[in-house]
Parts: C-alpha cells; structure tokens; sequence
C-alpha cells in the first residue's frame, strides 16, 4: 500500500467514524426526548457541551502544556531541535510552532493547538536522549503532521460529542433515579409503550457513554495511523519513525506528568505499557508493532 492510500484510507475511516458520533447523538437525544415529551434535555446539553468547547477549543492546548510541565525553549536553547522543527514545517508548509520540552525520561512527544497558526509541539528530555537525527526527524514530522491534519480540530469535536452523550445519560438517570420523568400516559392506553420505551431508554443511557469511548478511542488511534503515514511522506523516510517507535516502546514506565484528558495527544501510550485485550480495546494508540510493521511495508 502506498502512503497515499493508506492516507486517504484512514481519513475515511475518521470521516465514518465521526459520522457514527453524530448518529449517537441524535437517535439518543430523540429517544429521552420521546420519554419525557420534551426536548429541554438535549438543548441544555448542547449548550453546556458547547462552552465547554470553546474552553477547550480556545485554552486547550496551554492546559495540556501545564499539565505535562512542558517548558518552552528558544533556538540557542537546543539548536539541533529546533533546526529539526524548523526545516520540516518549512518542508510541509506549515508556519513555525512554538517547542517546548518535557523533563521526563520517558521518551515521548505531542502536539497541540487549534490549528497551524497556533501549534505547539513538546518532546521529552528522554527522547531527545534516545533517538539519532533520523528518528527524531520522524518524531517531529509525525506531530507536525497532526498539526497539518487538523487533528487537534477533529479531537475537539469528537470530544464535545462524548461530553453531549455522557451528560444526556448521565441527566435521564438521574432524573429517573429521583423519581423525575414524564407522562406515563396510562389514561391513554400507552402505559404498555411507554414502559417498553423506558426500559430502552435506560439501556441505552448506560450503553451509549461507553459506545461513544470507543468510538473516540478508536478515532485517535486511525488519527495515528494516519499520522505516521504523512510523517512518513514528510520525510520520505519510514524507516527513521518505524525505528524511532520500537526505541519508544522499550521504555514501559508511563510519563510521569499526565492525565487521561491529555494521553491521547502523545505519539505513544504515555500511561505505560498495555498487556491485555482489555486494555488494548480502551487505549488511545494502536500497537506499535503494528504501526511499525505498516511504516516498513510502505512505499514513498
């Protein structure tokens, strides 16, 4: 597969995965709706859901930074990083993020932003030990390639679209839960209905939060994929990212400064170490065996 298909390929898959997100939402906030006779629920969902956004949208990238302890440097600071950024976004026709670097051992990098004028990217003191110029570069050129993808843009939505769903759920259940609800309509002969509505009404409020991270989940790990594949085209070198994630995936301990909100963004899983099925159905990266053996399988 060439690194074009495979490129095209995962915005697809994104696309109809996002769609998917959509689809949730509606068919959610329609059901509740027709068991409460009203559509209160659904829009003070979407305005909360919707400040939340632009919380998000607008301070995102500055909270992740804090939260990784990320510390912003300069050219003279480490001038073989920065000439390395520098030459790949000009390479991509991105303008110049700002570069910040992590003091933590465990090797591993992250970009943020809400787009290209406004991006960042953050490496780790214990990548920038591990890795030669190569693997570095694809390091780099990975992150500048979810900053060109709009994949911060995209993570935004997706995750306002899982805050709408979790806190529809989270509303019906706790309103049937304290006794609060509509009309059971048993004057009109549709006591029978309702209940059956109700009853799946529950199910779905407890199934959909967990539907709605997976989907998410799974998301992020095509927006990895996808990001090799245009780091790859960025440097016309698979090699040197295929290299630069098996040295990554030799460190197993997780980074020490970051949160569930945040892990998506990395380049690997900085929680540690995945081992079981499990675990590998709710992590925000795909394997990196499988990354890698896709890189070495590509052709530029």
């Amino acid at each position: 597969m060439t690194l074009y298909k495979n490129i095209d390929s995962n915005k697809n898959r994104s696309a109809l995965l996002l769609g998917l997100f959509f689809v949730i939402v509606v068919a959610l906030g329609y059901l509740f709706s027709l068991v409460y006779h009203s559509y209160i629920i659904l829009y003070i969902a979407i305005i909360i859901s919707f400040i939340q956004a632009l919380v998000s949208y607008y301070s995102g990238d500055k909270i992740a930074l804090s939260i990784s302890g990320a510390q912003q440097i300069e050219k003279k600071d480490n001038p073989a990083l920065w000439n390395i950024v520098e030459n790949l976004a000009i390479t991509g026709g991105l303008p110049m993020p700002k570069v910040y670097v992590i003091p933590d051992d465990a090797p591993n990098a992250f970009a943020t932003g809400r787009d290209p004028e406004h991006a960042s990217v953050a490496v780790t003191t214990g990548l920038l030990n591990r890795l030669d110029k190569n693997e570095l570069q694809g390091v780099i050129a990975h992150e500048l390639s979810h900053i060109g993808n709009y994949d911060i843009r995209l993570s935004t939505i997706v995750v306002v679209l899982v805050g709408v769903i979790a806190l529809l759920s989270n509303i019906f259940l706790r309103s049937r839960f304290f006794g609060f609800g509509g009309r059971d309509n048993k004057d009109s002969g549709g006591g029978q209905l309702q209940l059956i509505l109700l009853i799946v009404a529950i199910v779905a409020a407890i199934l959909a939060p967990i539907a709605a991270t997976l989907i998410q989940l799974a998301i992020s790990r095509k927006r990895e994929f996808l990001a090799d594949s245009s780091g790859a085209l960025l440097t016309r070198y698979p090699e040197g990212l295929a290299s630069a994630l098996e040295k990554i995936s030799q460190y197993t301990q997780p980074v020490r400064k970051v949160s569930g909100a945040t892990a998506h963004l990395y380049i690997s899983d900085p929680m540690g170490k995945k081992v079981s099925y499990f675990q590998k159905i709710f992590s925000t990266h795909p394997s990196i065996a499988e990354r890698v053996k896709l890189l070495r399988g590509m052709s530029v």
